[in-house]
């Protein structure tokens, strides 16, 4: 029996706070958790918590937004009841999606100089047109009076000009920068996405959180954002548990990336194993993506005749691993797994992976996973990371260093 340990379970994933709590053997704390008719999130604590150790579980899954206000009202109550640390878990950390969307990758935007004297190849990298100045070398009036701008016709016509494109600008407002030769209107100004991470990190732990328990963050510079201590979980070692228990001779099979960006978490296990690697690269290049509707995708790496291990983080639509699925197959591929940490799994994702070329998909139960496996049954196999999540707990509680969970957590 841990002592003055509390764990409160939000209402994302019930069953995995019931695992956790079980394997810790503590009982559940009372938190009644509710909706006013508003839609307002309503939290109530129904047992002390003064100078206590108390963990609130909340997975970032489901009604995200609803999930996540309802685990800072459950932190801040804790810290207003005199809790003496209160740390957040969340299995799956919300909005850490956010940075990796797609950005243009060809650079500032180059507008085309105003100045008509030079060829239409000629760019300036100014954020602004430039204003037009008198042609005269020494930049004075006509009268003998020092004036910047002289009012000669080229310099009228210049204005007038300007004057155009603003207002050209001004009834585009809606139309974005793209690049030369896609036929869309150049303003000067490229669109901006908001990027969410220091927010949430803020809201946290303005909320009073001390201490965050995460695990595979899809961008680890989320950490980076936080002023308190972030424990982030490698689903990594669960995974390659399960390739060693569970893929007959694994050695012989190939560690896949469905992309570059997670290049090197695949390359990490493909190196502890001992296997081979491929890599799917996505070429995003307009006039490719024109042509085909979607991003295309070559295969770097040899699979024919072959288990193709496909490795990600997270899987949300399905889209990338059902598409890279189909192209595995076409190159040869004997079967195709794919093996995730985090299965959200929204929209349509469980009709694609349905109809796709995927043999099998294993996943964590860091979102729940219920609906899913009466949908897919034996094409989806769940791994529990409850065990994980409550020795992180009991160490961190005791004082102890997690770091051992690093490596062998898919031992536990």
């Amino acid at each position: 029996m841990v002592k003055n340990l509390v764990v409160f379970g939000g209402s994302s994933h019930p069953s995995l706070v019931e695992s956790i709590c079980n394997i810790l053997g503590v009982p559940q704390g009372g938190l009644k958790t509710g909706k006013f008719s508003n839609g307002e999130t309503s939290v109530s604590i129904a047992e002390s918590v003064r100078e206590k150790d108390v963990y609130v579980i909340q997975s970032g899954c489901g009604h995200v937004n609803d999930n996540l206000m309802e685990l800072l009202i459950t932190i801040s109550a804790c810290k207003t009841a005199s809790a003496r640390r209160v740390t957040a878990v969340m299995p799956l950390f919300p909005y850490s999606r956010q940075p990796d969307l797609p950005f243009s990758k060809h650079g500032a935007p180059l507008a085309k100089s105003l100045n008509f004297n030079r060829s239409d190849h000629a760019y300036t990298f100014e954020s602004v047109p430039a204003s037009p100045r008198s042609h005269s070398s020494q930049g004075h009036h006509s009268n003998g009076s020092e004036f910047p701008f002289a009012r000669n016709n080229h310099s009228i016509s210049l204005e007038r000009e300007l004057e155009r494109r603003l207002k050209l600008a001004s009834a585009t407002q809606h139309k974005t920068w793209q690049p030369e030769g896609t036929g869309e209107i150049n303003t000067g100004y490229k669109e901006w996405v908001a990027q969410s991470g220091t927010l949430i990190a803020d809201l946290l732990t303005c909320a009073g959180a001390d201490h965050i328990i995460t695990m595979d963050l899809h961008d680890p510079q989320f950490q980076g954002f936080f002023d308190i201590p972030v424990d982030n979980l490698y689903g990594k070692p669960l995974l390659q548990h399960y390739i060693t228990t569970a893929i007959p001779n694994y050695q012989d099979a190939v560690i896949v990336s469905p992309d570059a960006g997670g290049a090197k978490r695949a390359t990490a296990i493909a190196d502890a194993l001992q296997m081979d690697f491929a890599l799917i690269h996505k070429d995003r290049r307009p006039k490719f993506e024109k042509a085909h509707g979607h991003a295309t995708m070559m295969l770097v790496g040899d699979v024919a005749n072959r288990v193709a291990l496909l490795i990600d983080d997270l899987v949300d639509t399905s889209n990338t691993i059902t598409r890279a699925a189909k192209l595995l197959k076409d190159r040869g591929a004997t079967k195709v797994y794919a093996i995730i940490t985090h299965g959200i799994f929204s929209g349509d994702a469980i009709k694609r992976i349905e109809a796709s070329a995927l043999d099998k998909v294993v996943t964590t139960n860091s979102a729940p996973q219920d609906e899913n496996q009466l949908a897919l049954g034996s094409k989806l196999e769940i791994l529990d990371v409850g065990r994980i999540f409550a020795e992180a707990i009991r160490r961190i509680h005791n004082g102890e260093s997690v770091s051992m969970l690093f490596d062998v957590g898919g031992g536990l």
